[in-house]
């Protein structure tokens, strides 16, 4: 949804302290494609500041009663590690929503392939990825902040460069969450400074003081409506002249999904009923031992007389993003990022956990030899509440298949990838639809070459149905053939908006997973033979990838060269194997 540009504000500085020399800008160039990655940029996005503006504060305001300290024993969990909010959140791309240079490349060619709609494409993409920044700018009836005011150490920048922070999340009202005009980014935020959260009766006087807001009873804060807010995000298409072709895409419906599934805890409970946060901000330590603790210190690193508090989430927003979690852990310099680089590693080895514990499972059901051919049958389950992957177009997984003999020789395999994560095709190199302007990898309900694997994946098409890699452009879904979860129907509410397409009459593609035969012409090869599956995962396609470096912005070109450090291993999600005898 894109709005009508505002007058431009003039933050005010005053209450800004300690800031770093001001900073290059972050401008959006429209040079032709670079051939070759450059270095990073010199200069780096502004550190955090302590800062309180009228609406907002930044997370080392919070910090200094929500952060672990040595000498108090609050916010630690039975085994004394730190479930601090401000300690776990920071390493989290919610901190980093702003700073996320994926996220920055991908925004800038948007603006470069529809300049004439910059101002609008930014108010949607900062709305959620600088929102503090945003609804300050709103209640200034000011213009919309952009891209390049992250690149400042103004209010605005501060604001923006603290993600998706404490002061946002904590500070939105009931008022229709849940509902369509919720969506997009529509949450409510109002005057008065309330901090919501989840315990009744909480003591006001130490937050007034310290910080001007006030602690509020608010149970939203542990509705999934709330992150379906900022997480169902409808996206109107543009042609290239800006004009609006009338299609609306659904960019990513987590929460739509999560409703339709056996886990929602709207309505009818699901059979597993569990709320995003359950999941995602999950009560429980690392031992799975449920929290109960002080949910905050004073200032002068002591505790509070305070009672010890239950239920208490570890804000870890734990996904699998790895590959932008690692960027920011490499490169602290140019991105600045509050955590630190052995924190963040922590945090990837989370998602990690997460990734091959939470997400799904690979079983090898059946196998057998007939006619020179090995036929084996192959079961996915989907173990998360929305469809996986989940949300933005850039994640893929697929299936690598492998037969091996008894000396560990592969005999046959599909979906076998090179060092930068592409699709290797019979002949051993990168598959067309690998490729810019490519075909797109068709659905498979069964494997038998590695010239046709079987991608998970969401594909944009533009109004003429071609493939997109633009958001902006994206008028419907081509493809997705992305696992459903568990309890899908396609006769829900929200079921229009969230239906699989491209996947032709495949029975076994449906509600909880998808089961694919797959076939291997062997001959008369000895055995016994070994079959070895694993779902592999990818936070960025290399196909997307691709497309994205044929842009030149600064940008893009930051991107690409952190993109060419970081290490492309597809991430494992499950593995299985299965021995055929003679």
């Amino acid at each position: 949804m894109y709005v009508a540009s505002r007058p431009r504000w003039t933050a005010p500085r005053l209450a800004l302290f300690g800031l770093p020399a001001a900073l290059g800008l972050l401008g959006v160039g429209v040079a032709l494609r670079a051939e070759e990655p450059t270095p990073a940029r010199a200069t780096s996005l502004a550190g955090t500041e302590r800062m309180l503006s009228e609406h907002f504060a930044t997370s080392v305001v919070c910090a200094q009663c929500h952060s672990s300290a040595p000498q108090a024993k609050g916010l630690r969990d039975a085994k004394g590690r730190s479930v601090a909010p401000y300690d776990l959140w920071r390493t989290t791309l919610m901190a980093n929503a702003s700073r996320d240079p994926l996220w920055r490349a991908v925004l800038s060619t948007e603006i470069q392939a529809t300049p004439s709609r910059a101002a609008d494409i930014q108010e949607t993409c900062l709305r959620c990825h600088a929102p503090m920044a945003s609804q300050e700018h709103r209640f200034a009836g000011a213009a919309p902040p952009t891209l390049a005011d992250l690149s400042g150490t103004d209010t605005t920048a501060q604001l923006g460069l603290d993600g998706i922070s404490c002061t946002v999340c904590h500070q939105i009202q009931p008022d229709n969450l849940g509902k369509p005009e919720s969506y997009s980014g529509n949450w409510v935020i109002k005057e008065g400074k309330q901090i919501f959260g989840p315990h009744p009766d909480p003591l006001t006087m130490p937050m007034r003081r310290h910080t001007g807001f006030t602690p509020t009873h608010g149970t939203q804060v542990m509705q999934p409506a709330l992150c379906g807010s900022c997480h169902t995000l409808f996206t109107d298409a543009l042609l290239a002249d800006g004009s609006e072709s009338g299609h609306r895409l659904p960019e990513q419906t987590p929460y739509l999904e999560w409703r339709n599934s056996d886990f929602t805890t709207e309505g009818e409970l699901g059979k597993q009923a569990k709320t995003c946060q359950a999941c995602h901000v999950p009560n429980v330590d690392a031992d799975g031992v449920a929290i109960q603790t002080r949910i905050a210190r004073n200032p002068m690193g002591g505790d509070f007389r305070i009672p010890e508090r239950r239920p208490v989430g570890r804000h870890v927003f734990r996904g699998a993003n790895t590959l932008v979690l690692s960027i920011l852990r490499d490169n602290q310099e140019s991105l600045n990022p509050q955590a630190s680089p052995e924190e963040f590693q922590v945090a990837i080895d989370l998602a990690r956990e997460n990734l091959r514990e939470h997400s799904a499972t690979l079983q090898v059901s059946s196998a057998v030899r007939e006619d020179g051919e090995l036929i084996a049958t192959l079961a996915l389950k989907n173990l998360t509440g929305h469809k996986f992957p989940t949300a933005h177009p850039t994640r893929r997984a697929w299936l690598r298949v492998r037969v091996k003999d008894a000396a560990g020789k592969v005999l046959y395999a599909v979906g076998e990838h090179d060092a930068e994560g592409r699709l290797l095709g019979s002949d051993g190199k990168p598959l067309p639809a690998e490729l810019v302007g490519g075909p797109v990898h068709a659905h498979q309900s069964a494997l038998r070459t590695a010239d046709a694997p079987l991608v998970y994946e969401a594909v944009m098409g533009d109004p003429a149905g071609d493939p997109t890699y633009l958001l902006t452009r994206g008028a419907t879904y081509i493809k997705d053939n992305r696992l459903l979860p568990q309890g899908w129907t396609s006769d829900h509410p929200d079921a229009q908006a969230i239906l699989p397409q491209g996947v032709g009459d495949d029975p076994d593609h449906a509600a909880g997973g998808d089961q694919v035969r797959f076939v291997a012409p062997l001959g008369d090869a000895a055995g016994p033979l070994t079959i070895e599956a694993t779902l592999l995962y990818q936070t960025l396609g290399a196909r997307y990838a691709a497309e994205l470096f044929e842009y030149d912005t600064a940008e893009v070109r930051e991107f690409r060269a952190y993109y060419a450090k970081a290490d492309k291993t597809p991430e494992v999600v499950a593995e299985a194997s299965c021995e055929v005898p003679e």
